[in-house]
Order: C-alpha cells, then structure tokens, then sequence
C-alpha cells in the first residue's frame, strides 16, 4: 500500500473482512460461482486462459499463482483457478467458446491479456462469443486508473476523452461491459458480470476492464463477496395465451416445417424434440447452429435448410404454409436472404427463450426455453388429434432416400491410387466416426459441404461456427472442446477441419494442444488458396480475383505456380505428430490412425479440384451478396442480370 494513501475500508465494516488486491478478490470470487440447471451444478468459471504483460502479470498474473494447482484459493480443490497458457489472445477466446459450447452454456472459461494490442486482439473473439450467444469473461489490462503518468506503454491517447482506452473497442460486442476504477467497485460489476454469463437470454462475451494500478491495490473485502453462490439457468415456460395461439397455428397447418436451431442444443431439447415429431410427424430441417438436433437417419430429419441446405429441406421451405422456428435467429443464410419461405400463405411461429428472435419476420412468438416450450406444446397438441397427411410424410421421406443418392454419389471414393476431392475426403471421414466423435469447423467452403453431406450421429458431433464464420477458429476450438469433454469422455475423438486459408490465420494453438497433451486430430485439407471465396466471387463477377495462393504472373495477377509453403512441416515444427496423404488409400490409413492416436496429429492431404461427379451439389438457394451495378467486364455484367432476377423474388415477411 503506497503510503500516500489511505487504507480502503469496505463502506459497511459490520462483517468480516479479507485484505486482498482487487485481482486476487477476482480470482477468488470466480472460483465460487456455479450454475445450476435440473439439479445439475457445476462451476460457473472453470479456468482462466492468459498472455501475460505489463498490464496484467503484476495483478492478475500474481492472483492466479496464488490460486492455482499448487496454491488453493480456498479451502479445497473446488476453490481453486487451473491456468492455461495461450499463445495468441484471439484464439483464447475461441478456445473459451469451443469449452462453453460443449458444457451447455452452464460452464464457461476467463480471459486474461495485457493492455494494447492484447486487449484489442480479444475484440474478433468476442464478436464471435456474442454472436452466437456463448458466454465467456473478458480481463483485460487497462491503463492506470490513477494517471501517474501518461502515455504509459502502448496507451492510445483521445484527446477529447481522457477516460477512453482501447479497450471500448470490446463495449459494441459485449453483452456487459464495465470498468473498474476503483476496488471496490469490483462487486457489482463482478455480480452483474456473472448474472449475464448465467443468462440464457443474456449470455455473451462480458467484459471488466482492469486497469493495472487497481488490480495490484488492496482493499478491506467483505467475506460475504466469497461466498459460495448458484446461479440458477432457468427454463421459462410459455404465456398461455401465446401457446393456445401456437397450438391453433399448428392445427391448421396442411404442410408445416421445423427449423431447428442452436437453441434446441443449448436447452439440451432433442428428446423433446423427437417426441413432438413423433407425435406429430412435422419433418424437421435445421440450421448450421442445430444440425444434430435429430440424428441424420431419424426418418423425420431432412437436413440441413438455406443456401447451404438440402434440396429436401429447402423444397419443404419453399411449400411450406407454417415454419417453426425453434432456437434459430433466422439468418440470412437460412432465410436464403428472404426468398426462401415462398408460399403466399407462409405464417411463421418461433418458439425462442429470446423476445427478440421470438418476434422476427412477424412470426406468432412463443417465448419460453425450448425443452419447456415443446413440452408444453406437444401436450397441448396432445390429444387433439394433430398429425400431418401421411402423403406429406411420403413425400419428404422420398424426397430424404432421394438426397441421400447424391451424398452417396459425392463422398464415394475413386481409385485407391486417385487423389481425393473435399468432399471424398469427408467420406471417407464418414466410414470411420461413430457417435464419440466431435467435427470442430468455421469457414471456407467446408461449412457448405458439411451442412448439405455430413450425417450426423450424436446431438454434439456437429461443431460448425457459422454465426461469425470466422477463420482460425477450429483449433483453438477443439482444445476448449477437448477440455470439455476431458473429465467425462477423456477418449472422445475431436477433429479440427480446416483448409489451407484457414490454418494460415490461426495455427498456434497447436502448441498448447501439445502441452497440455490433448489428443487433437487435426484434418488439412490443402487447396492453395480461398476456395469458398473464389467460388463466390466467380459468380459475382469478381473472377476469382485474389483467392489463389501463388505466384505472380507476367501481368501481376495470381496465376503462377503454386506457393511453395509446406503447412504439414509448419504444423509438425509445432510439435504435431503429422500424416502426409497423397491418395485416397493413404488417406483411409492415415486418418484411422490419427483418430487411435493419443497425442496431437496432423493428417494433410492435397485435394483435387472436383468435376461435376465427385463435386458437392450446388446450392439449393440464393444468398444474396451485392453485385456491381455498373462494369465493362462481361463477367460482372451476366452475374448482375443473374442477381437481379434472383433478387425480384426476395419477400419481405411482415
């Protein structure tokens, strides 16, 4: 304590007290927070990621030493704080998401960085944990609150603010933000910051800025601030008159429509949803976010929905008078931006835990937790009667066998000595999961693929990150993931695909995969360059201008010779046991032993360019990207004709 300086006392001094620094008040306040959901309780923050620096390794740093495997913050194991060690402070936070998605949203991780470029480089993974409703808290250093002198190192200065830092970038992607400038003001803002990671309607990325001088004062804590505390994950029930309103709507569908989304995962509905479909025989399409909803053979899943989506489910979409949306935020890939629900009757009931996903496209809202709602629902149904024409059921049940040829048709494998498309190297992946395994993807053209091929056999086998769709996500991702599933199903396979794009922007997290000895099965797929992108930009006119990975040519384009970057020898420098495959029966080898492994492996395959057999089928539904209005190049002219026409059809639901 500087002499200086008075000694802070709590402002009511009845209750015991406890001297600590703000920081190691924190950390021992974090480390007795649980949820609880249906009985089940677990801690709320489980672990802490840190970088450190001069804006943190003095507070923050110093409390988690304290605090850790060796040092109890308390009276026991439960009390303390594990750290883990990354190596870039975007890719934390993606291991944090991959961690909170596969507790269920009732378990999440804390983020620590220094001030700066530290804190700023957490903003992309906070986008991504707001976005797709994923909890995770935010520490990163801030300057001194007290400004003993200023610029300090790596300080942006405002001119006309002097309160401002460069951590207010985090404010627009935070569901709660608050800085902490004085002690204790560390108790409510750490109350609200938990309350909202508990929310299921709330939960997101909250950060507490800690500027460094108060993360190293001490304060007189009253004991009370330590303990134990249950956050309670509720599960709301529907309004009544908002169910009879959804129960009339189902009734007088003649041809409805499920869209299952992440809601339907977080809520842990599934059961409940295969007994209202058994019930009432509503087939069922679902989001990138609620793919595994059903398994792939249950005989009323019909893939995936949108852009992305089967011919089934968007056929279904395009005829269907009633869609229900259960857990889904209706993206535009989805809605196959606004032309896909055709039918000039359409109505739309979404059951959601929030109000406002529950109101868009001016549907019938039905505001409850899913589980809870579709309980409700399906015994409100029951008894009236309600099934859907069995010739509906034939018809989309066909339409399913009918799919189901052209996925076969993609994934089959050529030649043993044949190099393997994309999609042939899913297939093969195909032969060999089970229900333990875990795909872990985010961007590229593999998302695509995956939502229009991939079967999917258990309610979490399927980790796409589509909400955000952000490069670089997947292997950080698959250690949050690995260290999810560590405690309960050590031996559960967890696969990163990722293309060669993909692996560029974010690959050193392998490292702490290898530290930490979590057998990460990492899946590249080598195409020299942006695969989905110049596919994208061929049919917008941009003639797959600057996706390719290669050398220059004569005329300064990107057509020469590939680029001679051996990402299998990158990833193995790291520290990944790593399987080179150049043929499809190299590769069938390769990724069983890869999945047996116990150690971090690396399986890399060169893919070939698909022709119109071995390829994906095309896309089933428009998404709409801007193309230019005016151009002198032939390309950019068919492709606005072509968007213009699709555009004519896009609807504004209201």
């Amino acid at each position: 304590m500087s002499p200086t300086r008075p000694a802070h006392r709590p402002a009511d001094s009845r209750g015991p007290t406890r001297r600590l620094t703000t920081a190691q008040a924190l950390v021992a306040f974090l480390a007795r927070q649980y949820t609880e959901r249906d009985g089940r309780r677990q801690r709320l923050i489980s672990a802490t990621w840190g970088i450190f620096g001069h804006g943190n390794v003095a507070g923050l740093g110093q409390a988690l030493l304290e605090a850790g495997p060796s040092r109890g913050a308390g009276p026991g194991p439960g009390h303390r704080m594990p750290f883990l060690q990354g190596r870039n402070e975007q890719a934390m936070v993606h291991a944090a998401v991959g961690y909170a998605r596969q507790s269920g949203r009732l378990s999440a991780h804390a983020v620590t960085t220094s001030i700066g470029p530290g804190a700023t480089n957490l903003v992309t993974g906070a986008a991504l944990a707001t976005v797709n409703r994923l909890p995770v808290l935010l520490l990163p250093g801030d300057t001194f609150a007290t400004r003993p002198a200023e610029p300090v190192l790596q300080q942006l200065e405002v001119p006309c603010a002097g309160d401002v830092s460069v951590n207010d970038c985090l404010r627009p992607v935070s569901r709660y933000f608050d800085r902490i400038t004085r002690p204790e003001a560390l108790i409510p803002a750490a109350l609200q910051a938990m309350r909202v990671l508990a929310d299921p309607v709330e939960t997101g990325a909250v950060t507490l800025a800690l500027p460094q001088d108060v993360q190293a004062e001490a304060y007189d804590w009253p004991e009370e601030f330590f303990a134990e505390r249950d956050w309670h994950v509720r599960r709301p029930a529907p309004d009544t008159a908002e169910l009879q309103a959804a129960v009339r709507a189902v009734r007088s569908a003649r041809r409805p429509l499920i869209v299952a989304g992440g809601g339907i995962r977080h809520s842990a509905a599934e059961e409940t949803l295969a007994a209202f479909t058994a019930a009432t025989r509503i087939p069922v399409a679902s989001t990138q976010a609620g793919k595994g909803a059903l398994r792939h053979d249950h005989p009323a899943d019909v893939g995936g929905i949108g852009h992305t989506g089967t011919a089934t489910a968007d056929e279904l979409a395009r005829t269907a008078d009633l869609v229900i949306g259960v857990g889904t935020r209706f993206s535009d890939f989805t809605t196959a931006s606004g032309t896909l629900f055709a039918h000039p009757a359409v109505r739309f009931l979404h059951l959601n835990i929030a109000a406002f996903d529950a109101h868009k496209l001016a549907a019938l809202p039905l505001v409850a937790d899913a589980r809870t709602g579709l309980e409700a629902l399906t015994a409100a149904l029951a008894g009236r009667g309600y099934r859907v024409d069995p010739a509906y059921e034939t018809e989309y049940t066909g339409a399913k066998e009918a799919w189901e040829e052209r996925v076969e048709a993609s994934f089959a494998a050529p030649a043993p000595t044949a190099r393997p498309t994309q999609t042939q190297v899913l297939g093969l992946l195909d032969t060999l999961v089970t229900e333990d395994d875990i795909l872990i993807n985010a961007a590229g053209s593999l998302p695509g693929d995956l939502h229009k091929l991939w079967r999917t056999r258990s309610r979490d086998q399927y980790h796409v990150e589509y909400g955000y769709s952000c490069m670089g996500y997947e292997i950080p991702a698959a250690i949050g993931v690995l260290l999810a599933t560590r405690a309960h199903a050590p031996h559960r396979p967890v696969w990163a695909l990722v293309g060669d794009g993909t692996y560029l922007m974010n690959p050193t997290e392998i490292v702490t995969a290898v530290q930490e000895g979590l057998p990460l099965k990492l899946l590249i797929l080598q195409n020299h360059g942006y695969a989905s992108i110049g596919g994208l930009s061929e049919a917008v006119g941009a003639e797959r201008f600057g996706t390719a990975y290669r050398h220059r040519d004569a005329d300064g384009g990107f057509t020469g010779p590939p680029l001679p970057v051996d990402l299998a020898a990158n990833a193995a420098s790291l520290g990944m046991r790593v399987l080179r495959a150049t043929t499809v029966d190299e590769l069938r080898k390769a990724l069983s032993e890869a999945r047996d492994a116990q150690d971090p492996t690396c399986v890399y395959v060169e893919t070939e360019t698909p022709d119109t057999v071995s390829g994906p089928p095309p896309a089933q539904a428009w998404w709409d990207v801007p193309v230019a209005e005016t151009a002198s190049r032939p390309a950019a002219v068919r492709a606005r004709q072509e968007y213009d026409r699709q555009a004519a059809a896009r609807r504004r639901h209201l």
